[in-house]
């Protein structure tokens, strides 16, 4: 019958799989994000965001967050050539610690990740490994190899974490007095060795070397190390 022809159907739309995720743009964007914004503004739903995913198609790829931010890390120590190391242990023993000190100088984003605790770039290792052996080649025992490797990190890490405090407050200079120029006149009966070089603090700390400092560093620790191990007073 004229004008009662039934319409065609519409096609049913094919509801098609989530679009695959490529890893290593997941991983990039991650480690943009960290780069850029800090480990606090690394979310799996944010990284899925900018991917135009969703946070379970994530989880695919990885368990969470923490693995996340270990790809981050990885292949960045592997950036840096290895240095030309000295056979002398000492000398080997103070060179990778002032290597690590300058490539993780470079990459502060990953200061950020090494304060999470317990992760790290396994390609990294190799300097761990390498002051353990030179600090063991120097005399020292196992266990004063792992606190001398220990000592050398907290320095470092320490180093570096005052570097970029203090380039940042030096960006945007605080509208109220922070050390040492809080430390006035009227403060000399209490601090006096303060008060005395307060003035010319920062002509003395801009003569800090960090490979002289580490230095000392060393030659404590196996001075300490060794004369313990001989049976001598530790004193």
């Amino acid at each position: 019958m004229a004008g009662t022809e039934k319409k065609p159907a519409a096609a049913k739309r094919s509801v098609g799989r989530p679009r695959k995720l490529d890893p290593d743009v997941m991983v990039a964007t991650a480690r943009r994000i960290v780069e850029e914004e800090g480990v606090a503004a690394l979310s799996m739903r944010r990284v899925a965001k900018e991917l135009g995913s969703t946070p379970m198609a994530l989880y695919h790829y990885v368990r969470d967050k923490d693995e996340l931010l270990m790809l981050t890390l990885s292949g960045t120590a592997d950036s840096f050539p290895r240095p030309e190391l000295p056979a002398d242990p000492r000398e080997r023993l103070l060179a990778v610690s002032v290597h690590m000190h300058d490539i993780l100088g470079r990459l502060p984003w990953v200061l950020d990740i090494l304060a999470l605790g317990g992760l790290t770039d396994k390609n990294a290792l190799w300097m761990v490994e390498e002051i353990l052996d030179s600090a063991l080649a120097c005399g020292l025992s196992p266990a004063r190899s792992v606190r001398a490797y220990r000592t050398i990190w907290s320095y470092v890490y320490g180093d570096l974490i005052f570097r970029r405090a203090a380039a940042r407050r030096a960006e945007n200079p605080p509208r109220v007095q922070y050390f040492p120029e809080m430390v006035t006149d009227e403060d000399a009966a209490t601090l006096p060795r303060l008060s005395a070089v307060k003035d010319r603090w920062h002509e003395y700390a801009a003569d800090y070397d960090v490979a002289d400092e580490l230095d000392a560093i060393i030659s404590g620790l196996i001075s300490r190390g060794t004369r313990s191990a001989s049976g001598a007073p530790p004193g």
